[in-house]
């Protein structure tokens, strides 16, 4: 039995594994089944008890449509979970946020919208209602108010 902790590549791997197949819309079950191997497996893998080595890094690429570096980048700006020599960060907030149910579905959502304009003003919006002293009640309980006029 493997008693060594997992290192913070292995678990920035695993969540960066995660979020892509949750991006991909694939359940556990479904990407072991592309892999050959059990939805226990992947499990490990996402959560980075189990190293995954290369040639299963490519298959998990390749089911997942992407290319292996995938895995061990951070955001569009290339940044790599590597801060220093030698000095691996953890998986950031971003990232898991991301990787969440709530972040999937807000991705989509957003995506569906092609108007540049009402893109930013929603962005606008998100960050101001971020800033207000309301915004963690209004996140817990809803809002009353109605919608504001994103399109004016």
């Amino acid at each position: 039995m493997n008693t060594k902790a997992p290192s913070q590549i292995d678990v920035f791997v695993g969540s960066r594994v995660r979020m892509r197949r949750l991006m991909a819309g694939l359940s556990q079950e479904k990407l072991a089944d592309g892999l050959g191997i059990t939805f226990q497996q992947v499990q490990k893998y996402e959560k980075g008890t189990n190293r995954i080595g290369a040639s299963r890094l490519q298959a998990i690429a390749d089911v997942l449509g992407v290319n292996p570096s995938f895995f061990f980048q951070e955001g569009e700006e290339g940044a790599s979970p590597r801060a220093g020599l030698g000095d691996v960060r953890e998986p950031n907030e971003i990232s898991s946020f991301v990787s969440s149910k709530e972040g999937i579905a807000l991705n989509r959502a957003f995506l569906k919208i092609t108007d540049p304009v009402l893109r930013k003003k929603i962005i606008s919006l998100v960050a101001a209602v971020a800033q207000t002293p309301e915004a963690e009640t209004v996140a817990a309980h809803g809002s009353t108010a109605p919608a504001p006029d994103l399109h004016g």
